[in-house]
């Protein structure tokens, strides 16, 4: 399931642009060499449900060009 424009809009509005952008930056100079660009990607889980009831995030980042999964994290439920 994709997000909605409201949840992403919520999302990036709680985040500090000049943190993020720091973040992604040095994420990028680490892990992004081989790859001109990455995809970045989330999912819920179905029947996974934690503690609190709530389904499971999952989001990733994919190198285009190296296939490379670069990172899959558990992300907090979206609401």
């Amino acid at each position: 399931m994709v997000p909605s424009e409201y949840v992403i809009r919520d999302v990036l509005v709680r985040v500090d642009p000049v943190e993020l952008d720091g973040a992604l930056q040095r994420w990028n100079e680490v892990y992004g060499e081989d790859d001109e660009s990455l995809a970045i990607d989330g999912k819920t889980m179905r029947n996974a449900i934690d503690e609190q009831g709530d389904q499971t995030h999952i989001m990733s980042a994919i190198g285009h060009q190296t296939q490379n999964c670069y990172t899959q994290k558990k992300s907090v439920p979206c609401r």
